[in-house]
Order: structure tokens, then C-alpha cells, then sequence
């Protein structure tokens, strides 16, 4: 597996999860009891804590690209070689 592959492989993974870390872990306005300030949605959030998850969206796609490239290093995952278009 080349580096350009990997970058996009681990890319991949990394917003797959950001998108599955990003609801975790939220209070909306509304739960809160929190009028929203300026006319807002009261289904945002309170505190989205981005930068965490962020940091945490980091480790866990480091886990599974890892795990990724464990099992096509290994050949656990057969990959059909690709030709050029040449």
C-alpha cells in the first residue's frame, strides 16, 4: 500500500468517525432549558466540544487504519491489484 493510499484511507476513516463521535455527548438548548441567543436553533448545541473531538476522532482512526493495514499487509483482505491505464 503506497503513501498516497494510506493518507487517503486514514482520511477516510478519520471523517467516518468524526461523524459518528460528533452527536456523542451533546446537550441541545432545548434539553437544557437554555433559550438560544439571536433567534438560533434550539436543537443546537450547548457546548459541542469540538476540539475533543477532534482529538478523540484522531486516536480512534489511528486504531482502525491501523487495524486496516494489519489485515492487507498481512493479506487478510484480498485486494485485486489495479492496472494502469496505459
Amino acid at each position: 500500500m503506497g503513501v498516497s493510499l494510506s493518507i487517503a484511507i486514514y482520511l477516510t476513516c478519520w471523517w467516518i468517525v468524526f461523524l459518528s463521535i460528533l452527536p456523542l455527548g451533546v446537550v441541545s438548548h432545548a434539553e437544557a432549558g437554555i433559550k438560544p441567543e439571536g433567534g438560533g436553533d434550539p436543537a443546537s448545541p450547548v457546548d459541542p466540544k469540538i476540539k475533543r473531538k477532534v482529538i478523540t476522532t484522531t486516536w480512534v482512526s489511528a486504531i482502525v487504519f491501523a487495524v486496516i493495514w494489519l489485515a492487507l499487509y498481512f493479506h487478510l483482505i484480498p485486494v485485486p491489484q489495479l492496472r494502469g491505464l496505459s
